[in-house]
């Protein structure tokens, strides 16, 4: 692999892994409600494991070229993310490191599922390796395509588990003697997830409400 390539590849990665969006908000939201943010990093992780696998067997690519089948994605993305944040913004006002003391066993295995859900049904994140990764894969390299697309793959699933588990922790270390601040912060990255899901369904429904109009005038 082109090593000069690869480095730029880890700084933009980096760089997209370090601008808060909504894996910040669910990262930041384990962090305060859960007893330990790991499932919930790691479910975060998971997703963009699914999406280096759909890359290296070329499936990414298939699914951006079909718009039905990545509009129904978007949908369900969109629907699933405003269901997570109004889950979050309904439980607010208890945010704090006490929090998730129900079954561990349970709560652990629901926060990894639903780490993988807001990570790996956000076509964000699938066109991201789609639109970005091939950039940096040389055909002059000794390894095959699919083998640099994996390693670039997993490098930024590297990058987003150091990430996002600094910005767990470090949510939970500022903020678990600040009951008031931690409360404002989950409610902040509650409203952030219902924004997004509706910017999603917003950006799907648009053409259709558009071409509605056009038909009708």
């Amino acid at each position: 692999m082109n090593s000069e390539l690869f480095l730029a590849f880890v700084l933009v990665a980096a760089a997209l892994a370090c601008t808060p969006g909504v894996d910040w908000a669910y990262s930041i939201a384990a962090g305060l409600k859960q007893r330990s943010f790991v499932p919930a990093v790691a479910g975060l992780c998971g997703g963009y494991v699914l999406h280096t696998v759909l890359l290296v067997a070329g499936l990414a690519a298939v699914l951006t070229r079909a718009p039905a089948v990545l509009g129904w994605i978007t949908l369900a993305g969109a629907g699933y993310l405003m269901w997570l944040g109004i889950s979050t913004l309904r439980s607010w006002r208890e945010a704090s490191f006490a929090a998730g003391a129900g079954n561990a066993g349970t709560t652990r295995l629901r926060t990894f599922l639903q780490g993988i859900g807001t990570s790996g049904i956000n076509p964000k994140g699938l066109l991201f390796y789609v639109a970005l990764v091939p950039q940096f894969v040389s055909a002059e390299a000794s390894l095959p395509v699919p083998v640099q697309s994996g390693l670039l793959g997993l490098t930024f699933v590297l990058l987003t588990g150091l990430v996002y588990t600094a910005v767990a922790l470090l949510s939970r270390t500022l903020l678990q003697t600040r009951p008031g601040a931690a409360r404002l912060v989950t409610l902040a990255s509650g409203i952030i997830m219902v924004v997004l899901g509706v910017v999603l369904l917003g950006e799907q429904l648009l053409p259709v409400l558009t071409a509605a109009r056009t038909a009708s005038s």
